[in-house]
């Protein structure tokens, strides 16, 4: 079957320099950079590197840098879209394991101007032993360093030459976390004081938020696929409709990216902070909230929960009554960041197990959803929301372990193998499983027996999940 290629060469000048290779930067940031060439004319092209070297996977200049991304879900109106594009912004992929000359080559180039990353929590990381002399060093930070260091040497330190850097790995404060990181390097290997005073004053570290779901070839699909492509694309991407991009920094960066009337769903903020609470309450702490409800009453993936009409209402009652009033942002603006979050749980293309997303649930429901369920408290005068609590006493009973397995922090999972059988033998009440969980400081940070009326809600959702069963609960 025909392959991909480019019929006209590359033109675009390199403005991006893109750290990650991996399905999520193609079907989300390359797919936008698209974007915004064609709608904008940014005439932005990109260079991916990838974070380590060494790897035996083709690159993307197998097909001159292109590549295919289908998005397929359900839009605002609730239809179903499906939809081709073929990527054409990265000009090049660069294995700094064979490469980095090449890599490094590009600090001299005058029109690079955003450097971009994804390269997994643990990628933003440290250490003493990268030498500058490494070619390549080991972190990302201390190859980042480098190139920086060699542009800083190029353009003499011209502060008109600085980059900005937009760090989308998932950690808090992704910007500031690249920018020490980079100031670490720079101490570690001695480099000259001038260097880290370009940093500051030339170079321009934002904070991010990214939320798509990319999953990735959908294998199951290939022959379709082709078939309505007319070429095999090994490197194309599965995504869904919605997406969001927050870049927390200064208004100019928009200009830059010539974002205005672009119809693209970025946000360029003062602070970052009230769309990363609503993310981990509403979408976040709607997944966390729904598994251990959903799984009780018989379900095995979130579409299908969704739909559920016992379950389906409970989650939507849980969200918008619960959840929404607890968090500090415009109610209209939650409200329709928590349609669009239903509709993503609905996409019938994703098959999301609820199993799968039921991994760590304690240490997901301490960020996700107590907090909910203690501001919520706070301001309506002690009165506890009914289902957040019921989803907290629906993972308890979860965690008996006789319906999915479990897995978790060891000392959590230990705690109910232990805790159960005390229960189910007669030798504690259920009062006694609740108030002894709830006292696990380790976990939620505070003894939440001091909750007025916590535990003892706790208890007797526990009491009626047994003799009614969890459906009969959830109106």
């Amino acid at each position: 079957m025909q392959q991909l290629k480019r019929s006209a060469p590359f033109a675009l000048p390199i403005k991006i320099l893109q750290f990650g290779q991996g399905n999520f930067m193609r079907g989300f940031f390359d797919w936008q950079i698209d974007l915004l060439n064609e709608r904008t004319g940014l005439d932005a092209g990109v260079v991916v590197v990838r974070p380590r070297g060494g790897s035996n996977a083709p690159l993307l200049d197998t097909q001159d840098g292109l590549f295919t991304v289908l998005v397929r879900g359900l839009n605002e109106e609730g239809q179903p879209v499906k939809a081709y594009r073929t990527v054409e912004c990265v000009q090049r992929e660069i294995d700094p394991g064979t490469a980095y000359a090449d890599y490094l080559a590009l600090a001299a180039n005058p029109d690079l101007r955003f450097v971009v990353s994804n390269t997994t929590e643990a990628g933003i990381a440290v250490n003493q032993t990268d030498r500058f002399d490494d070619a390549p060093p080991s972190t990302f930070p201390a190859k980042l360093t480098q190139l920086l260091f060699k542009r800083y040497q190029a353009f003499a330190g011209a502060t008109d030459k600085g980059l900005v850097l937009l760090p989308c790995e998932l950690i808090d404060r992704n910007g500031p976390a690249l920018k020490a990181a980079v100031l670490h390097f720079a101490q570690l290997w001695s480099l000259e004081a001038g260097f880290a005073e370009w940093i500051e004053a030339a170079c321009t570290f934002c904070s991010t938020l990214v939320d798509r779901i990319v999953t990735g070839y959908p294998a199951g699909d290939a022959a379709e696929i082709k078939d309505e492509l007319g070429y095999d694309d090994p490197f194309l991407v599965a995504a869904e409709y919605y997406y969001l991009f927050v870049i927390q920094g200064p208004s100019w960066i928009g200009d830059e990216l010539k974002l205005q009337g672009a119809g693209l769903n970025v946000k360029l903020v003062d602070d970052i902070t009230p769309y990363k609470k609503r993310k981990v309450g509403i979408l976040n702490g709607g997944h966390t909230t729904l598994v251990p409800v959903a799984l009780l009453a018989g379900l095995e993936a979130v579409g299908p929960a969704v739909d559920d009409s016992g379950v389906g209402p409970f989650l939507r009652a849980a969200i918008s009554d619960e959840i929404i009033p607890a968090l500090e942002m415009d109610r209209k603006e939650l409200a329709a960041f928590a349609d669009d979050v239903l509709l993503r749980f609905r996409n019938p293309s994703i098959h999301h197990r609820l199993a799968s997303i039921a991994l760590n649930s304690w240490s997901k429901f301490a960020a996700r959803v107590m907090p909910q369920l203690l501001r919520y408290a706070e301001l309506n005068a002690g009165r506890l929301p009914r289902r957040l609590v019921l989803a907290l006493a629906a993972t308890m009973a979860l965690y008996r372990g006789d319906l999915i397995e479990l897995s978790d922090d060891a000392a959590n999972l230990d705690w109910f193998r232990q805790s159960w059988p005390k229960v189910d033998s007669g030798a504690w009440s259920m009062a006694q499983l609740a108030s002894g969980w709830l006292a696990n400081t380790r976990l939620w940070g505070r003894d939440l027996n001091e909750v007025p009326g916590l535990t003892y809600a706790v208890t007797v959702a526990l009491e009626q999940i047994r003799r009614r069963g969890i459906r009969e609960l959830l109106g």
